[in-house]
């Protein structure tokens, strides 16, 4: 992977395509080790845990990125009314088919439309909430223009739930410091955004510390909680630790619940997950 920074914070059309691209070409098999291996389905279960406490019964939600329809398919199961849209197409085309599937198509509707389309969404105050699952957020050229459509699609009090891929992960540091690869450990640190390889394509990512992110949100959000993900459990790449060390990794997944939320320790992991509610 190289480690060329983009020459400022904006992305260009051509970038955003690469983006797309990237994940068209891995539309297909996304729900396997690539996109959902054991270590994504824990991070996944726990962001299911927040989605749960945070929305009512039967609410209208947006799904901001939702890859292959795994979450906008599980609300929909539990009553909700999805609006689930991914700027790759092929993406918004299998969340469509599962839901079709498990004759969830009335109430999963899958939109080929980016994060930063969000103009495209007709309506004011018509949705209970968002959410945004596993970093579509990291890939979105204005998070600022985000905030902004979201108040206005969200109700009053409405609630934005998001996990991002964070800029500070102890077991990278430590993984690739081991190695001595300086430059993919750098990455992270990037102020702008960075060109990350996957399948032979490019996804254009911007990495966060919880408070850079939330700063273009609070004009029209207020933060109600945040915590580390991965702060103590391995990130996503490092399946090797659960396969071959099985009692530890449960027992550093249970204690990344129990103090993923503790000040200092919340800012760090692969992703943190924040709550915001609409001002």
């Amino acid at each position: 992977m190289t480690t060329r920074h983009s020459s400022n914070h904006a992305l260009a059309a051509p970038q955003l395509r690469d983006t797309q691209g990237a994940f068209d070409s891995v539309a297909a098999d996304y729900d396997g080790e690539r996109g959902n291996n054991a270590l994504i389905q824990d991070m996944r279960h726990e962001m299911w845990r927040w989605l749960d406490r945070t929305f009512a019964p039967g609410s209208r939600l947006i799904d901001l990125g939702c890859g292959t329809g795994l979450d906008a398919v599980r609300m929909a199961r539990l009553g909700h009314q999805v609006t689930a849209i991914d700027w790759s197409g092929e993406m918004a085309r299998r969340t469509q088919a599962r839901a079709a599937h498990e004759q969830l198509s009335g109430r999963v509707q899958a939109l080929g439309l980016g994060a930063h389309e969000l103009e495209q969404l007709a309506g004011s105050g018509v949705y209970d909430g968002a959410y945004s699952n596993l970093g579509p957020l990291n890939c979105v050229p204005d998070p600022a223009a985000v905030a902004a459509h979201c108040a206005r699609l969200l109700k009053a009090d409405g609630a934005l739930v998001c996990t991002v891929i964070g800029r500070i992960c102890p077991w990278e540091v430590a993984h690739y410091a081991l190695r001595r690869r300086w430059g993919r450990l750098a990455v992270r640190y990037a102020r702008g955004f960075v060109p990350v390889a996957m399948n032979g394509h490019t996804i254009w990512t911007r990495y966060y510390t919880p408070r850079e992110f939330y700063r273009p949100f609070r004009e029209h959000f207020a933060l109600t909680h945040f915590r580390g993900l991965c702060v103590f459990a391995p990130p996503p790449y490092l399946t090797w630790v659960r396969e071959r060390h099985a009692r530890l990794y449960e027992r550093l997944a249970r204690l990344d619940r129990r103090a993923g939320g503790w000040p200092l320790l919340r800012g760090l992991g692969d992703h943190f997950l924040m709550v915001m509610r609409r001002r």
